[in-house]
């Protein structure tokens, strides 16, 4: 479940200080340093000196200055949308928080106005849920991340984590105020490259959750499109199951999922777009004897063992309720697996038969090495798609992907089994 260019806990963390996003709100707010100094209860020179290193971190300047006060420039205001939803989401942490607990207290959590180290503290802990693997990751003495939560336990009047001899699990306040800090995060970290977009500069991470009907197609051919127009770009992926990936979606680690759409009622929150229609297909070796034989039959297949997917899994309940529907018996289930290296390999050097979509054997079909029987199953079409967050706002990164995406998936005239990258 690895991204294949970067981590995603590194993945999270933004390009802009956070601790002075919000002077940087105020003085958008109140129309000049004195005002928000006054609000803040800081010094003038603090607050001057928060926005001072915001534009320094973005290259770019955030206010226009006049003896009338001073109010944000284009790139400012791109800033300030990006710092009220990330406050809007740390504020739903507070609420849900002061719900959980009586000493609930509004701190500079809530606002990010907090080292970025303990922020990035609160997310290690809970991906690794232990004290030493945290501080690994951090670089940092177990000690101090420990002096880390608990400080920050305490200023906020709430119990972030339950510590067991098994390592650290999130209580309710915990998983609420971490989940909103990771959209909050992010929030930041697209508001960098959206600034750097005004600037002409096409940069940062988009990062994609890829199920297998994207892995091996329409994902690979968008990226090498998208980099070889960008190349200052960088992609990350994330591997593993629907359920992981929706939480990394929800979450705000990954930016949009691609891959076989789930029924609505498994997507709740989440907007689904579907792109294509699949229909699975069987596949063996070129030269199987149910290549050549006429009018070959699902019943046929009987004679042969299969190579699956586990039980459970979307391609195994299609392939269970196939034959159920046909009123045939299901047939051996020799060997379970989902890589599909295995199932290649294994279907080469044997008369074993699998279901699968075409699309992810592609390149085999083209070669001649793998062999699709002409076997219609309308039973299995499906849908793929894209899943993301209803309120997501991509960065413009995951907007140039999501348009090659697009782009390749509706192209009518050109099967996506023959499609190459191109410039």
């Amino acid at each position: 479940m690895q991204p294949t260019t970067a981590r995603l806990s590194e993945a999270a963390a933004p390009s802009v200080s956070t601790r002075h996003l919000r002077a940087f709100h105020a003085v958008c707010r109140y129309g000049s340093v004195s005002q928000a100094s006054t609000v803040l209860c800081r010094a003038q020179s603090a607050v001057t000196r928060a926005v001072l290193q915001l534009e320094s971190e973005l290259g770019a300047p955030l206010f226009e200055r006049s003896v009338h006060g001073m109010l944000p420039t284009r790139f400012g205001q791109v800033l300030l949308r990006r710092v009220e939803r990330a406050f809007a989401y740390m504020d739903t942490a507070y609420r849900d928080v002061a719900v959980l607990s009586r000493d609930a207290r509004r701190t500079g959590l809530y606002s990010l106005h907090m080292n970025e180290r303990r922020l990035k503290a609160l997310i290690e802990l809970s991906r690794r849920r232990h004290m030493g693997a945290a501080a690994n990751a951090l670089g940092i003495s177990q000690p101090a991340v420990s002096l880390m939560l608990r400080d920050i336990e305490h200023e906020i009047g709430a119990a972030l984590f339950e510590r067991g001899v098994r390592g650290l699990h999130p209580t309710q306040a915990g998983e609420t105020v971490i989940w909103q800090l990771k959209l909050a995060l992010n929030e930041v970290r697209i508001a960098a490259d959206e600034v750097a977009a005004i600037r002409g500069l096409k940069q940062g991470e988009v990062r994609v959750g890829v199920l297998s009907l994207g892995r091996s197609y329409v994902l690979p051919v968008a990226i090498t499109r998208l980099l070889r127009k960008h190349p200052e770009l960088k992609i990350s992926t994330m591997e593993g199951s629907f359920e992981v990936q929706v939480a990394a979606l929800r979450a705000g680690e990954i930016d949009f999922m691609l891959g076989a759409l789930r029924p609505p009622q498994h997507c709740k929150g989440l907007s689904r777009e579907p792109l294509i229609n699949d229909m699975m297909a069987v596949v063996c070796r070129a030269g199987h004897p149910l290549c050549t034989r006429e009018n070959v039959s699902l019943a046929d297949t009987l004679e042969y063992e299969w190579v699956l997917p586990h039980s459970g899994t979307p391609t195994r309940n299609l392939f269970e309720t196939l034959f159920s529907a046909r009123d045939i018996s299901q047939p051996h289930i020799a060997l379970e697996t989902t890589d599909l290296s295995i199932i290649r390999e294994v279907l080469l050097d044997s008369d074993m038969l699998t279901i699968i979509s075409p699309h992810q054997y592609r390149r085999e079909f083209s070669s001649g090495m793998l062999y699709r029987l002409a076997l219609p199953l309308p039973e299995t079409a499906r849908q793929v798609g894209l899943l993301r967050r209803t309120d997501d706002r991509p960065s413009p990164g995951a907007q140039l992907l999501l348009a090659e995406v697009r782009a390749i998936t509706s192209i009518p005239e050109v099967p996506l089994m023959d499609l190459e990258p191109s410039l």
